[in-house]
């Protein structure tokens, strides 16, 4: 659902592009190019299932659309060359995810289209002036997932009545909100929380030595572009540590979680 509006939000922004001028009109037509600027390796079916939406939508990439995939490999330091290299090659629109890759892409330029595929508190972080009314040249999905994470510690505590402690994995470049939002509704509900910032994929065994330390009883982990990368691994440390732990994406238990 996710990858098909992606498809529809960049047709759209191609759409504004490629309407030809009156003294235009007998020129052959251009190709769209699609910069996809990605913090990680684009997993196969993701790349799989956008080009079936442009298929289905009557986009053939290497006939009438071309993708320029450019992936950071999770080095953070290397977005902003990437998004520099995909204005140079004037694609007509790029399509980027979570933060970085956002941001590198918004300081790179402001006349080409961005189309945000996942980003959480995107007025919040000052790449749209409001949700209602973006302005700029970023558009796309804003995924609220404050509105869910006491969601996630509810159903945790459904199925551990006993709960009492819990510990909570954050990734401090993504969304603020989600974790505010948490810590409120734990209040409410009487559970503590033992809050695990990490900032890259070293931090995470240690994370989970000292939840163990912390005596938590269960483990929520918020949304991250980072620890859905990471989903395995997360997985079989809580299997390791004995954590009952509850996510925010399907994925996760398909990987053992």
């Amino acid at each position: 659902m996710r990858s098909r509006i992606d498809v529809l939000i960049v047709l759209y922004a191609l759409a504004l592009l490629t309407v030809p001028r009156a003294a235009e009109a007998q020129r052959p037509a251009k190709i769209p190019r699609v910069g996809i600027l990605r913090v990680d390796s684009p997993p196969q079916r993701t790349l799989d299932e956008f080009r079936q939406g442009l298929r289905e939508l009557g986009y053939v990439e290497g006939q009438n659309i071309a993708l320029e995939i450019r992936s950071a490999e999770e080095q953070l330091e290397r977005l902003p060359a990437l998004a520099a290299e995909l204005v140079r090659l004037q694609v007509d629109v790029i399509v980027t995810h979570g933060i970085p890759g956002i941001r590198a892409a918004r300081d790179a330029t402001s006349t080409i289209p961005i189309v945000m595929g996942r980003m959480g508190d995107a007025d919040g972080y000052g790449f749209v002036a409001s949700l209602a009314r973006p302005a700029g040249n970023i558009t796309g999905l804003s995924f609220q997932s404050d509105a869910l994470s006491g969601k996630w510690l509810e159903l945790l505590k459904e199925a551990l009545p006993s709960l009492s402690r819990t510990a909570v994995l954050w990734e401090a470049t993504s969304s603020v909100k989600q974790l505010r939002a948490l810590e409120s509704f734990a209040r409410s509900i009487g559970v503590q929380l033992h809050v695990l910032e990490v900032h890259g994929p070293q931090d995470l065994d240690g994370a989970f030595a000292a939840a163990q330390t912390a005596q938590a009883e269960g483990l929520v982990i918020l949304a991250s572009i980072m620890l859905t990368t990471h989903r395995q691994h997360l997985a079989e440390l809580a299997v390791l540590y004995r954590l009952p732990a509850i996510y925010y994406r399907e994925d996760f238990v398909e990987q053992g979680g």
